[in-house]
């Protein structure tokens, strides 16, 4: 059995196949982390990205040092998060959805960059780490006024540090026993970003919008994620039940790679630009 090598981008054999099915359907498009490595926030299920252990939902609830050592962490990541650009990738699919092939985007992600490179119709399955909410009241903050808060209450967090920045926002923190954490101003409950944690379900609200784009599309196209997460290959299982094409994007191997029409190894950026040209030529 042979093994595919990734490239930064298909052939033209490859591209001129994929954008043959595409022509003339309305597209839903599934976006993961390879869909964002080119703004600067690494993919960490991907080949070669470090092995870690992300914190469950379950653990954030159980005690104090779990918040203490997610929040510290998850304040560093923010940081790049916030100062990530949108790159062509996410600038393409706002074209395209501009020009009427497609209908919006799906993501995984949780850095909201499909919005800010202009995209309108954006289901974030996982949530966005720009907003927070209190667990007991339901109180909305915008994470900058929480990220103020925290800078104030933790000066020495500006002490320079070896910080692993994770795709999820989190990094790694060399001492937690003298942070403090954030708490809700109107109730003084617990915050938590609005992601969804390892471990907790995502809300089926968000789930019904998904399924409801993969069922008024004519095709699904699956950017930079390797499906790895449930709620991904459920809505491939749901276009694929439609008889609905599939494309997927992605460097090496998928979950879905043998339920796809056409899989494409390669590149996420330099591939959805060169699709979108043949779309809209």
């Amino acid at each position: 059995m042979s093994t595919l090598v990734p490239r930064a981008t298909a052939t033209d054999r490859e591209l001129d196949a994929a954008a043959e099915l595409l022509l003339g359907r309305t597209v839903v498009v599934l976006t993961g982390a390879g869909m964002s490595t080119d703004s600067g926030i690494p993919d960490y299920r991907g080949d070669g990205a470090p092995k870690r252990t992300p914190m469950t939902y379950q653990q954030f609830l159980a005690g104090s040092r779990f918040r203490q050592r997610y929040w510290a962490g998850s304040h560093l990541g923010w940081r790049q998060f916030d100062a990530a650009e949108p790159n062509r990738g996410h600038q393409v699919l706002a074209d395209l959805e501009n020009g009427g092939i497609v209908n919006g985007v799906v993501t995984q992600n949780v850095d909201g960059l499909h919005l800010r490179a202009g995209s309108r119709h954006v289901v974030d399955l996982h949530g966005s780490v720009d907003r927070v909410r209190c667990l007991a009241c339901g109180q909305i903050f915008a994470r900058s006024a929480i990220a103020e808060r925290i800078d104030a209450a933790n000066p020495w967090l500006e002490l320079p540090e070896a910080v692993v920045i994770h795709p999820d926002g989190d990094a790694e923190v060399v001492s937690i026993d003298d942070f403090v954490v954030p708490e809700c101003t109107v109730c003084g409950g617990m915050l938590k970003p609005e992601v969804v944690f390892f471990g907790e379900f995502v809300p089926l609200e968000k789930f019904a919008e998904a399924s409801a784009l993969v069922r008024r599309a004519d095709a699904l196209v699956i950017a930079g994620s390797s499906l790895a997460v449930n709620s991904g290959v459920r809505l491939l299982d749901l276009a694929r039940r439609r008889r609905t094409p599939v494309v997927i994007i992605n460097r090496g191997p998928t979950k879905g790679d043998r339920k796809a029409t056409i899989k494409l190894d390669a590149g996420t950026t330099e591939t959805l630009e060169a699709l979108a040209s043949r779309l809209t030529a």
